[in-house]
């Protein structure tokens, strides 16, 4: 995500997209895969996090959370709509995700919610071995997944769902779900946008 344009594209309409972001219902798009998050208190980073929705919701239900948003707007958005709740603001992207593997913590859940589409197959790999880095053994990485045609000036690639499973279990995970969903707002229903719940969990150590 660090030179296709995705994160400009997002910064030129970020003030457009905080009130629409904010009124979507996090019970509601995370229906398919509440019972894989653990019990509170659990370390969640959530990669893309941007208006800090996801990340305030989990904070407020006592997790401990920390956001990672590229796109300076979204970041001023979550520090000032979920103040008070604890969560870490972090400026870092994919595929490196350098600041945040340079704190040395490890997590229980990674959630990347609508992130991988915007991801160039050269560079999936390259996330993978990062996102595995940031995995407590045992944790589960929960992605939803895009399929259909992106937004103008936000570039989408294609997602390949077995490859992106492949490519993470050459770094220890293994799929515990996959779930196809509609999306739940009728514009994108209408642009034939759909999505995979897929959910990934670290090897614990000692499994073979």
């Amino acid at each position: 995500m660090k030179s296709n344009g995705v994160i400009d594209g997002y910064a030129a309409v970020a003030e457009s997209l905080i009130a629409r972001y904010e009124a979507l219902s996090c019970e509601e798009i995370y229906q398919h895969v509440m019972d894989m998050f653990p019990q509170a208190p659990a370390r969640i980073i959530d990669i893309g996090a941007g208006t800090g929705r996801d990340a305030g919701w989990l904070a407020a239900r006592g997790y401990t959370v920390t956001a990672v948003e590229p796109v300076p707007a979204f970041r001023a958005a979550a520090r000032q709509l979920h103040a008070g709740k604890g969560i870490v603001c972090v400026d870092d992207r994919l595929p490196a995700l350098a600041s945040v593997r340079s704190m040395g913590e490890q997590f229980d859940v990674l959630l990347l919610g609508g992130v991988w589409h915007h991801l160039p197959v050269t560079e999936q790999d390259t996330a993978w071995v990062a996102l595995a880095d940031l995995m407590a053994p045992g944790a589960v990485a929960i992605l939803s997944l895009r399929h259909g045609p992106g937004v103008p000036g936000r570039p989408a690639f294609e997602v390949d769902d077995d490859r992106l499973a492949r490519s993470a279990g050459r770094q220890g995970l293994f799929e515990v779900r996959r779930v196809p969903a509609d999306s739940i707002q009728a514009g994108n229903r209408a642009a034939a946008v759909s999505w995979t719940w897929l959910v990934l969990q670290m090897k614990r150590a000692g499994s073979p």
